[in-house]
């Protein structure tokens, strides 16, 4: 760039031409004196980067009169800037050039030397034209010239003249200037009047007046240093003055005399007179000493000492800090010769002299200079000075000294020089009478010893030794009009100790007449202390005596009527520097002294007092209009804050920070301000203190009922005035910044009002954006939320305002802080930032994609745009298809087609994605990790239009995978976080691609893609990296830890890759047998390392990520896997495995088992009945290590199929106690839910085999379940009714964990029968009540939850009642109970799957959840009613389907409780009274009424829609084959059998029991045989057309049934085993 235009820079601004033409051009350019050409480009510039529209609204724009006037006056502006652009870019080389720190110094260097030769020239032409220029009039320039448009040009020509002198001041201080340049510049400057005599002086207002003072101290300045003082002042030193540039020039130098011999009117001259003054008396004294008395005698009229103060304050305090260290650099050379020259006594008020040599000093490297430099001259001449009134005045020297320190060394020096003091210099109105003097009076001698401060006994003092010899000063007035003596004692002592006396004699006089003048001593002393303690750290023990005092005198000081505000200010300085080091030490001092705010009562209540400092705000500073105190209030209360002080402490603070949030922050902007920028000042200091307090970590913020500091503040910023205060302050708007950056003399500076302005708006975004983050969650919006949301008018809210800070160019952190904040408020708030920019939105996204495509843009922003889009995808619907600026046409097949529109961020991260861009300095990684994560988010939310241009786009997915084929440097070794972010990205829009595309529309460039993935080997690649990088994460290494996040992120994406290849392995080409055993093996090392090693947050997470990942390869690839078993590193690694995963789970569940008790102590649980779906101990999570451990456990031991390597562990470890008792423990507290479930899976998946159930038994499983599991059902006053509640059965919940607790009882019974009976019992008899409701509850909710809870009750007691006596013996009424509630429950299921009609209505009417929770299509807003009917039909299969197996499981427990049919058809002597009879002697059809007993209709009832449902799904069978069609099959055959088998028992029971009537039995006899018959043929017809035979128990392996003949095939002759029994039993009957 810079080889490009350094033409451009030389010419300065008269590359801008004026018109070739007399045309004037359209627009009005002319005016401002612009070639037509130029002026187009500098249209063109505008529009690009300035102009706040589109193209359609420039239209409108220029067809308006009054808005395109306004248009030009803004183009001007526009030219303005850059007219003082180009000026800055020279400014900004020749700062830097010489700089070896800076990055580009050769280039600018290099730059510079082309410029060197003309720049002079050039410049002062144009400084020249400038200063002459006419004013432009409306009559000459046209209506458009107001009065107010004339200011503006000439404020622009001030500036410009400025500028051009800085420029040519700094070039002067590297490159030397003839004698014939300063003979012309001083003319120049001269008929100039030194910037005071323009051309069109007469527009200068009191607002140029800084501009104009300006031009004269560059002016001052070039002249001076065109003398080249330094130089001259080393020939003087070495005697060879004849070398200097002037000795030999003496017509110019007589010149040079002529034109200055006519200056003194103007305070500028000064420096020029004192420095050619010097040059004169220096090079030839003896000719010209007439001109050098004159000159001299002129420049000390002119104050030339306060001028040099007053001009390097002014230069200091704005603008480019290199032109004020350069210009502090040629004054002190200027000083030291002068000094050193002429008489200290004849160079005017000391005071003055000292002032500027303090002003000079603080360029950085002076103050080591004038250390190392000879002490007898120079500034050295007036420290001596100084000195030798010390202490009779300390201001002086105390004054030099503070300046004097810069560094850590200057500190030393300045400190030693103090302690080591040879003269005490006193102030004497008459002789006392303890001293002999000589006759001349000029010797005095001390006859006794004194003590030199009037102080107590015991207290630090200086007493100065009897034989003390005086020196009586000759000539040196005390003060204006004393008489009296100076006397200078040989003394030694340390000034420190002084100082500690000055402290303390101030604290014994603060209520005297005599505190100011004593107040006046120990202000510079406290100035030292703070400069030298803030310099170096070191020096503050040894001030400890000073210090120890300040807390004291900042109590006594700040209680009296009319404090010293100055030193108090001081005292709070020198606190602020200690507070940096001892925070906790100074708070504790502090808080007594009654200075800070205080909480008068326990801060519960807070009764708050202002302290000190409150009551002088108000009463002191606020009238007054001046803030020291304050600003050093705000800046000591956050270095406190900062300092990390522990929870009591800064809870102490919050009567502080309170004092702050209400009185200052909502009213400083209303209080009396005598000078500009303090407001500024105070509003960003009070709003670095929140910043602060709002970055502090969390830790010990929990305990205790008072508020922390953090809480207080975001609840007082949310809730509060304050808050509204802080939104103003973000309401200022770009153009407010814009004004006030305009309305400085210099725009360089880093310290002017514009800065501060802009400062406290970046500060007032972070601490909104930290406050909506840490606020806590509520359903309400608190006030700052609304304000920050509302929607005004004409665009004028606050969305709007932060969007439009991307127009502001001078900071770019600011628009930067304003889109994180959009980017906040755009995730958390409920509205739409699209409707919120109203008719500016179009333009607003034109700016942010003209920043996001400039390749000179600011990195950060670019990313900062990208990452807001980002989140805009997902909660910005409206937003973010402005910016994706998609058109559509209508495709040839009639469907739309997308194209990208011409402001379409899309083409930007396109053109960022672009594999040839990569490492290119304007796509860094984090700019291309922030395109894909945009690309990612598109993905997830499935913007299928984005998607579909995306798709076509050439060579898309061969850029966008290009991340996955380079190769990365191990991961011990350092790589850039975001490069690991990207590859993660890259893999989770491929795994997205694959899963929602269809294998055979997939893209043939991402087929080819993922096949040379494969081939290229790089699953192994990639399989190797993420394995180490678990290892390495995990290992807690400094390298490994630096990134932990991204390394997360990857290995997440990776897991996903490796879930997603077991279902789509064709079309990932992972079909490999060896690769897969390679990522399967690598996977395991990985869960390996991240179990074994330390136990931090991020392993464990790690581990759970790993794990999940193990448990999904271990079931996807099971039947390879077990291929595997030949491979002794298989075999080897699963019982190490299994061991170590039970290792973890014992450790963890005590440490659950700690930390619940910890939580049940503090009273935390939450007791809202059943359902406590959110848990709310933090060990407790879906993913947390204890949990997943449990799971990888328990597929482990799926695994592992005998169960031998099982047992090992158990006999090993006491895994199994553990967590039993933490099981008992969650149970009884109601906790830890996703626990509770992981460890019931594994319990039931030990249960499977004899030798896992017995461990499980043995235990003492049904000690830690059977009771405490009462408590997870019965809610606290809310009964066991709710525990049926409408919930989908997927999710996790506290029913489901008794659901479980029955499977487990159910597997635990069915594998040790005999060996388990009593605890089942036991079991039964706790939960019984449980257990009937829910037999009943079908009735009433046939949600899929309750069904399924009826479903595994049912499966409980069918495994129960194989063991009928046992039970009978123990529990006879529960028995009876069960039994007659199971007959009720038969007939239920038999009414509800009759009247399928009747069960949708139930499901409409009582369901939440009558749809299940499915996939819900993504444009379903209006479903179609097809859509719904399905979704219906399926919701009302899945409840018969249940319905079914409650019925048949219920079936087959109930033919446990009547009589063998074998055994009661053939045995005549069988005792009937063992079993009752279950079913009452009636035929009728059963109602849907709990009132009517169930009976054989019910049964033959059951048969009968069976059989009717046996045909729909045999129709549903022959149309299409599916697994439901299977399940329903062999569920109704099931149902049948046993259905029939009930009926006979129960029949023949009824027919041999004597107490039924012989009408009765007649009855039953012809019913029976007339019903069965019918059914028997209609069975018969079924049967050959030919159906699945019976599957006995094959399918429920819950039912145990006990058939005659459990057949399972068809017999030859077609005839079913049961249907031969039910026609035997009509036989029977019949006869």
């Amino acid at each position: 760039e810079l080889d490009r235009n350094w033409e451009r820079l030389l010419q300065g601004l008269s590359f801008y031409k004026p018109p070739r033409s007399g045309k004037i051009f359209v627009f009005f350019f002319s005016c401002q004196g612009l070639d037509e050409q130029q002026s187009v480009q500098i249209l063109q510039c505008y529009l690009q980067e300035d102009y706040r529209g589109t193209r359609n609204t420039l239209k409108a724009v220029l067809q308006d009169e009054r808005q395109s006037q306004a248009l030009l006056l803004k183009i001007a502006d526009y030219y303005y800037e850059e007219r003082l652009c180009v000026l800055r870019c020279v400014l900004h080389l020749l700062t830097y050039f010489q700089d070896e720190r800076h990055p580009y110094r050769a280039e600018y260097s290099n730059c510079v030397s082309k410029l060197e030769k003309d720049l002079v020239s050039n410049y002062r032409r144009q400084f020249e034209s400038l200063s002459k220029s006419e004013a432009p009039t409306w009559e000459t320039h046209g209506i458009l010239m107001t009065e107010r448009q004339v200011s503006h040009w000439f404020v622009q020509c001030l500036k410009e003249q400025a500028l051009l002198l800085e420029i040519l001041f700094l070039y002067y201080a590297y490159f030397e200037m003839p004698p014939n340049d300063l003979s012309t510049f001083t003319r120049l400057f001269k008929e100039q009047g030194f910037g005071q005599r323009q051309t069109n002086r007469h527009l200068v207002d009191k607002s140029m007046d800084a501009l104009v003072e300006r031009i004269g101290y560059f002016s001052s300045l070039i002249l001076v240093e065109g003398m080249d003082i330094d130089f001259l002042h080393k020939c003087a030193l070495e005697d060879r003055t004849e070398q200097h540039q002037f000795f030999d020039q003496q017509d110019i130098c007589k010149e040079v005399d002529q034109m200055l011999l006519t200056f003194g009117d103007i305070s500028h001259h000064g420096p020029v007179l004192l420095a050619w003054v010097l040059l004169r008396h220096t090079l030839r004294p003896e000719e010209v000493s007439s001109v050098i008395r004159r000159l001299g005698h002129t420049t000390l009229q002119l104050g030339v000492f306060q001028y040099l103060t007053n001009m390097l304050q002014a230069l200091g305090s704005t603008g480019n800090n290199c032109t004020a260290s350069t210009a502090r650099m040629c004054i002190y050379g200027l000083l030291s010769f002068v000094i050193t020259s002429f008489e200290e006594e004849t160079l005017g008020s000391q005071q003055h002299l000292i002032n500027a040599a303090c002003e000079v000093l603080a360029a950085p490297s002076l103050a080591e200079l004038f250390w190392e430099s000879n002490p007898n001259m120079g500034l050295g001449v007036i420290l001596d000075c100084t000195v030798g009134l010390f202490p009779y005045k300390t201001g002086p020297l105390l004054q030099l000294l503070t300046a004097l320190l810069s560094d850590k060394s200057t500190a030393k020096k300045v400190y030693t020089f103090l302690d080591k003091m040879s003269f005490y210099t006193e102030a004497y109105k008459h002789k006392p009478n303890d001293v002999i003097s000589r006759e001349d009076g000029t010797l005095w001698r001390r006859q006794t010893p004194k003590l030199l401060y009037p102080l107590g006994v015991g207290q630090t003092n200086l007493q100065m030794p009897q034989g003390c010899f005086g020196q009586v000063c000759e000539g040196k007035q005390l003060s204006v009009g004393e008489q009296g003596f100076l006397v200078r004692w040989e003394y030694s002592y340390s000034s420190w100790t002084l100082f500690t006396c000055e402290l303390e004699m101030l604290l014994h006089v603060v209520s005297t007449a005599d505190v100011l003048a004593h107040c006046e001593r120990v202000k510079p002393i406290l100035d030292l202390v703070h400069k030298i303690i803030s310099t170096d750290w070191t020096v503050s023990d040894c001030l400890l005596p000073l210090t120890s005092r300040i807390y004291m005198l900042l109590q006594r000081l700040t209680s009296v009527i009319n404090p010293p505000v100055n030193v108090i200010t001081s005292c709070v300085n020198c606190l602020i520097a200690l507070a940096a080091r001892q925070p906790g030490k100074v708070w504790s001092s502090l808080h007594h002294t009654g200075f800070l705010p205080f909480a008068s009562t326990p801060l519960t209540n807070m009764g708050m007092k202002a302290g000190n400092y409150g009551n002088l705000l108000v009463l002191i500073e606020q009238p007054r209009g001046e803030y020291s105190v304050t600003i050093a209030f705000l800046r000591l209360v956050t270095t406190l804050v900062k300092g990390q002080l522990g929870s009591t402490q800064s809870r102490g603070l919050i009567p502080c920070v309170l004092l702050v949030l209400k009185e200052m922050l909502p009213a400083y902007h209303k209080w009396r301000y005598n000078t500009y920028g303090v407001r500024e000042r105070i509003g960003c200091l009070i709003l670095e203190l929140v910043h602060a307090i709002l970055n502090l970590s969390q830790e010990g913020e929990s305990e205790g009922s008072a508020p922390s500091l953090q809480s207080l503040c975001i609840y007082s910023l949310a809730n509060t005035e304050a808050g509204q205060a802080v939104v103003n302050i973000m309401g200022v708007g770009v153009d407010t910044i814009n004004m006030v950056l305009a309305a400085q003399p210099s725009s360089g500076g880093s310290e002017g009002p514009g800065q501060v302005l802009i400062q406290t708006v970046k500060l007032a975004f972070s601490v909104t954006n930290n406050v909506i983050r840490l606020k806590p969650q509520s359903d309400t919006a608190s006030p700052l939320e609304q304000a920050l949301t509302q929607h005004g008018g004409h665009g004028n809210n606050l969305i709007a305002v932060l969007a439009k800070y991307i127009y502001h160019k001078h900071d770019p952190a600011l628009p930067r802080l304003a889109i994180q904040l959009l980017k906040r408020l755009a995730t958390v708030a409920p509205m739409s930032v699209y409707a919120c920019l109203g008719s500016d939105a179009a333009a607003i996204r034109d700016a942010f994609l003209t920043r996001l495509q400039s390749r000179t843009e600011d990195m950060r922003i670019k990313v900062t745009i990208l990452e807001f889009l980002t989140v805009a995808v997902e909660t910005q619907p409206g937003l973010i298809e402005l910016f994706l600026n998609l058109e559509t046409k209508d495709g040839s097949d009639g469907a739309k087609e997308f194209s990208l529109g011409e402001w379409s961020c899309l083409s930007v991260v396109l053109e960022l994605l672009d594999s040839k861009q990569q490492g290119k300095y304007w796509c860094p990684p984090l700019l291309h990790r922030a395109a894909l994560a945009f690309l990612h988010a598109l993905w997830q939310d499935r913007r299928d239009s984005a998607l579909s241009v995306l798709r076509t786009k050439e060579k898309f997915w061969d850029n966008l995978t290009t991340p996955l084929f380079g190769n990365l440097p191990p991961p011990s070794e350092t790589t850039e976080p975001c490069v690991l972010e990207s590859c993660a990205f890259v893999m989770k829009i491929i795994a997205l691609e694959i899963y929602y595309v269809v294998s055979g529309v997939l893209d043939p460039s991402l087929k080819a893609a993922l096949e040379s993935f494969s081939t290229k080997r790089r699953y192994d690649f990639w399989s190797d990296y993420v394995r180490d990088l678990v290892c390495v994460a995990c290992d807690g290494e400094e390298e490994g830890l630096r990134s932990l996040s991204e390394s997360q992120m990857l290995i997440s994406a990776w897991r996903t890759l490796l879930i997603l290849s077991t279902s789509h392995s064709e079309v990932m080409h992972l079909k490999d047998d060896t690769v897969r055993q390679k990522l399967f093996m690598d996977v395991l090392e990985g869960t390996k390392a991240a179990l074994l090693m330390s136990q931090s947050v991020f392993c464990l997470h790690l581990g759970s990520m790993m794990v999940t990942l193990l448990l999904i390869l271990l079931k996807q690839w099971k039947r390879w896997i077990q291929g595997l078993n030949g491979q002794s590193a298989y075999i080897t690694q699963l019982p190490q495995l299994l061991l170590c995963v039970c290792e973890m789970v014992q450790d963890e569940a005590l440490t659950l088992i700690d930390s619940t008790r910890h939580t049940i102590q503090r009273g935390d649980v939450q007791e809202d009945g059943m359902e406590t779906d959110s848990p709310h101990i933090q060990k407790d999570q879906q993913d947390s290590v204890c949990v997943l451990a449990l799971h990888l456990s328990k597929e482990l031991c799926r695994a592992d199929e005998d169960g031998e390597q099982w047992l090992q562990v158990v006999r090993k470890l006491p895994v199994l106690p553990s967590v039993l008792s933490a099981l008992e423990l969650s149970m009884r507290s109601k906790q830890n839910l996703y626990f509770t479930e992981a460890a019931l899976h594994l319990l039931l998946t030990l249960a499977r085999t004899p030798q896992g159930a017995a461990a499980v038994a043995g235990a003492g499983v049904i000690q830690s379940i059977c009771l405490p599991l009462l408590s997870v059902y019965e809610g606290p006053a809310n009964g066991a009714t709710q525990a049926f509640v409408r919930k989908s059965q997927d999710a996790p919940s506290w029913t489901g964990v008794y659901r479980l607790s029955l499977s487990l009882m159910e597997s635990l019974l069915k594998t040790l029968r005999y060996n388990f009976i009593n605890e089942a019992l036991d079991f039964v008899g706790v939960h019984q009540e449980r257990i009937l409701q829910c037999l009943n509850a079908v009735r009433t909710v046939q949600s899929l939850a309750c069904l399924d809870e009826a479903d595994h009750t049912v499966g409980f007691l069918l495994q129960l009642s194989n063991f009928c006596k046992e039970w009978h013996f123990h529990l006879p009424q529960l028995l009876r109970d069960v039994q007659v509630n199971l007959c009720y429950l038969c007939q239920t299921c038999t009414y509800l799957l009759h009247s399928k009609k009747m069960l949708h209505h139930y499901l409409q009417a009582k369901n939440g959840e009558g749809l299940p929770p499915g996939p819900h299509p993504q444009h379903a807003v209006q479903p179609a009613s097809k859509e719904q009917e399905e979704a219906e039909s399926k919701a009302l299969q899945a409840v018969q389907c249940s319905l079914l197996k409650i019925l048949s499981k219920t079936l087959a427990t109930l033919q446990h409780f009547t009589p063998d049919c074998c055994q009661i058809l053939l045995d005549q002597s069988m005792d009937l009274a063992e079993y009752r009879t279950l079913f009452v002697l009636s035929f009728t059809t059963p109602a849907f009424d709990s009132d009517v007993a169930p009976s054989f209709g019910t049964l033959m009832a059951t048969i009968n829609v069976a059989l009717s449902m046996l045909g729909e799904v045999v129709q549903r069978f022959q149309l299409f084959w599916c697994n439901e069609c299977c399940l329903f099959l062999s569920l109704l055959m099931f149902s049948m059998e046993n259905c029939f088998y009930v009926l006979i028992s129960q029949a023949v029971r009824c027919l041999k029991d004597p107490s039924v009537l012989p009408r009765d039995k007649q009855r039953l006899k012809q019913e029976l045989s007339s019903e069965l018959s019918t059914l028997l043929s209609t069975l018969f017809r079924f049967f050959r057309r030919g159906s699945p035979s019976s599957p006995a128990s094959g399918l429920l392996p819950s039912a145990q049934t006990k058939p005659p003949t459990p057949g399972s095939k068809a017999t030859p002759e077609g005839q079913e085993p049961f249907i031969q029994l039910v026609q035997a039993f009509i036989r029977h009957v019949q006869r």
